[in-house]
């Protein structure tokens, strides 16, 4: 028998919409999957129910929704983590989970004591866009700036 071959990115995205279809019974539309170093974010995109979508319209059932996968996170997590392991080889140190109520995101962040902070776009930014050198102002003076990407998606 033979295994067909995906990236890891794919593959933990998958993991992923595995998980969250088993832990709340709601698939997300898509999963995109970003590794930095030593840090794995995931987002779930479209990940809350028509239900919770309703209920977060409020302030109040906005942080009922928050606090509930928070806290669905926090005890149910370890079977991904150990699922992250076995397709990374690297063991998780720490992981946390946070969703946006408007827009039904799920972030899940892990990291090795570090601060993670993450700001979804209204839209994509090409490679080749991110890419590029850009003129940036800094204190008053303006440089040159090259960035790169080290991301991975997968969806």
């Amino acid at each position: 028998m033979s295994k067909s071959k995906t990236t890891m990115a794919k593959q933990v995205a998958q993991a992923v919409m595995d998980f969250q279809e088993k832990t709340t019974g709601h698939m997300p539309k898509a999963v995109t999957v970003v590794l930095s170093n030593d840090t794995l974010v995931f987002t779930l995109h479209e990940a809350l129910s028509p239900a919770e979508r309703d209920l977060a319209k409020k302030p109040a059932g906005a942080a009922k929704v928050q606090e509930f996968h928070r806290q669905l996170f926090s005890t149910s997590a370890q079977p991904l983590r150990d699922e992250i392991e076995r397709i990374t080889g690297v063991k998780v140190r720490e992981s946390i989970a946070e969703v946006e109520p408007a827009t039904g995101a799920v972030v899940c962040a892990f990291a090795s004591g570090t601060m993670v902070q993450v700001f979804q776009l209204v839209h994509g930014i090409s490679a080749k866009t991110w890419d590029k050198s850009v003129s940036a102002k800094s204190s008053g003076r303006t440089k040159s700036v090259k960035a790169k990407s080290k991301k991975t998606g997968a969806k």
